[in-house]
């Protein structure tokens, strides 16, 4: 069956038809994976069938329909955006509205349908030059911390990326006495607390561990990176590792140069990359045009000239980077479609009431809605899958560390252990993927320089020496004690 993505000269009700048999596919009940059985509703079983059975056949073959009906309007409304007849598209959008409410609330696919028309309708309305609605105003940074940490709780998505990465750098840290982590999108810190303790209980003892956060300018609400600072560095000290941190505020990393990582000659270096890459992609209909290099080379090269032992990405292994939104929305519908599924049965099998995850569910409608209304520069979510990035990485001087059935079986359990059926884990041509009833969500790689040399070291050594620690600092602070003018270091040191 063709890709959902690369429907060619498809009419939009051949896209939207398509879409459901490929969605139908995928859920080895034989029900869309997207669309759960409304209450009452049961799938025939073999033999003759009963009046009830004939009646949930008749309203499945309905639900289908409609389904399709509602897909081709917003296809439609899509095309016409693209082609500037905004009146066609308010029309289908208003029909697909329409249809929309005869799916009932209980069924999964209404609500990522509707979010799929309210970013429509964001998209289209301003457009008018009457149009009175307002642009959406950028998400504050408090709210957003609080959706990623709803997400991050919501299932295995995050963790999964966390955990392989974290397996990748203690393997590229064996027998290293100091280290250095390079983190291009710190966040909240997360992912570092589970290294720190592997690195307490490591065989021979920790080493020093220096850790490089990038993360955003501060505003009016909170330093974050000093905070995210101060809690790990509290964190290293209750598990007795030596520890320093360093804050980079930046909001756009391909103004970084190497000298702000201030490289200590001998420490091994790892850099870490979650879901931040694709941010510095652009249209890829442009890339044969475009006179300057994307900005994502720029980081690509910039990271090769600090030769990590270890580069570690995770990305969104889905294709929303076309510059046709008619493409981008019939890519990403489903991709989303499986991710709310995916999250709705987290929910529930950890013991909620199955009804969705708030706070997931609107971290996912942040992206939705930049896929959807924003073009050119404005939009930030372009994922593109794991064979382009491939390409993208060989250009930089980058070849693949290939996780073989080791790494594969380690993913596989930790999946296993935070989540219920339905996830699973794949190992193709060296990379690994989360996956959701066969839907690939995520893909975790692995890489370093394809010709190693001398590191670029610029700016000096500002941190404290492994020998220094175990000598209890130059200010007097033992072994098991930090320094918190040299552990937590911010922008202004």
């Amino acid at each position: 069956m063709a890709h959902f993505g690369d429907f060619g000269d498809w009419s939009p009700m051949d896209v939207a038809t398509a879409a459901l048999a490929m969605a139908s596919s995928r859920n080895g009940s034989g029900a869309a994976a997207y669309v759960p059985l409304p209450p009452g509703m049961t799938v025939a079983t073999p033999g003759d069938p009963s009046t009830v059975q004939i009646e949930a056949a008749r309203q499945w073959r309905e639900m289908e329909n409609t389904t399709v009906r509602f897909l081709n309007h917003l296809v439609t409304c899509a095309g016409a955006i693209q082609a500037g007849d905004y009146a066609a598209a308010a029309g289908s959008l208003s029909d697909a509205r329409e249809i929309l409410t005869k799916i009932p609330v209980s069924v999964g696919i209404r609500r990522v349908a509707t979010l799929f028309a309210d970013a429509l309708s964001e998209r289209l309305f301003p457009a008018f030059p009457n149009s009175v609605l307002p642009l959406p105003l950028p998400t504050p940074r408090a709210e957003q911390r609080k959706l990623f940490r709803g997400f991050y709780e919501a299932g295995p998505h995050l963790k999964f990326g966390h955990f392989t990465a974290n397996q990748a750098i203690l393997e590229a840290f064996e027998g290293c006495g100091a280290v250095h982590v390079i983190d291009f999108a710190v966040m909240d810190g997360v992912q570092w607390p589970a290294l720190i303790q592997a690195l307490a209980i490591r065989p021979g003892g920790p080493p020093f561990l220096r850790l490089t956060g990038i993360g955003p300018l501060v505003d009016s609400d909170r330093d974050e990176l000093r905070d995210v600072g101060i809690q790990l560095a509290e964190f290293a000290r209750s598990c007795n590792v030596p520890f320093t941190f360093r804050g980079i505020a930046a909001n756009q990393i391909d103004c970084l140069r190497p000298w702000m990582f201030r490289i200590v000659p001998g420490e091994t270096i790892a850099v870490n990359a979650m879901l931040h890459l694709h941010r510095l992609l652009v249209d890829q209909d442009a890339t044969m045009v475009a006179s300057s290099p994307a900005p994502i080379e720029a980081v690509l090269h910039l990271i090769a000239s600090l030769d990590p032992k270890v580069f570690t990405v995770v990305e969104q292994e889905a294709n929303h980077n076309k510059s046709s939104l008619q493409e981008r929305i019939t890519n990403s519908l489903f991709y989303y479609a499986a991710m709310f599924d995916s999250v709705e049965v987290s929910n529930r099998d950890t013991g909620g009431d199955g009804a969705g995850n708030p706070l997931a569910e609107a971290f996912l409608q942040r992206e939705i809605a930049d896929i959807v209304c924003h073009e050119g520069i404005s939009r930030v979510e372009r994922h593109e899958p794991m064979a382009r990035w491939m390409e993208s990485m060989q250009r930089a001087g980058l070849t693949l560390i290939p996780h073989g059935q080791k790494e594969l079986y380690q993913a596989a359990m930790h999946v296993r252990e935070l989540s219920g059926a339905g996830f699973g884990v794949q190992e193709n041509d060296g990379f690994l993927t989360l996956t959701w009833r066969n839907q690939k969500l995520y893909t975790a790689s692995a890489w370093h320089r394809a010709v190693t040399g001398p590191r670029v070291v610029n700016g000096g050594a500002t941190a404290m020496d492994p020998e220094e620690w175990k000598n209890g600092g130059k200010d007097g602070n033992n072994g098991g004690s930090f320094c918190w003018k040299r552990v937590v270091k911010t922008r202004g040191d």
